[in-house]
């Protein structure tokens, strides 16, 4: 099993486009790593506490093949001057892939968070 990271910010408060963000974050992840839903053996999301709209998780319920995928909603710290409209997620996979080959997500103003990996495209 690996923990696969992923980050993706949105520009507004909306349960859209948190859905939309949670779900593109999450079909990247599974396709830069060859993954499928039955792979994943839980996914834990944050939000930034200005994000209140909606929860990510249900968005990425709407996803198919996540209907019986543990997902699990959660508050970031608060901490000033983190990155605002922020959605991560932690997906706990099975995989055979080495540490060194998991391809962590990074999209939008989250790629600020790890520029050293967000350039880095499979």
């Amino acid at each position: 099993m690996r923990g696969i990271r992923g980050a993706i910010t949105v520009t507004e408060d909306e349960r859209e486009a948190i859905w939309a963000a949670a779900r593109e974050m999450m079909q990247e992840i599974l396709a830069r790593n060859g993954l499928s839903p039955e792979d994943i053996g839980a996914a834990i999301f944050t939000m930034t506490e200005d994000l209140t709209a909606a929860f990510p998780t249900a968005g990425v319920r709407e996803l198919h093949g996540f209907d019986l995928v543990p997902l699990f909603d959660a508050r970031q710290c608060a901490i000033e001057g983190s990155l605002k409209k922020c959605i991560r997620v932690l997906v706990l996979a099975d995989t055979a892939k080495s540490q060194r080959e998991i391809a962590h997500v990074y999209l939008k103003g989250a790629a600020a968070l790890r520029p050293d990996i967000a350039a880095k495209k499979d």
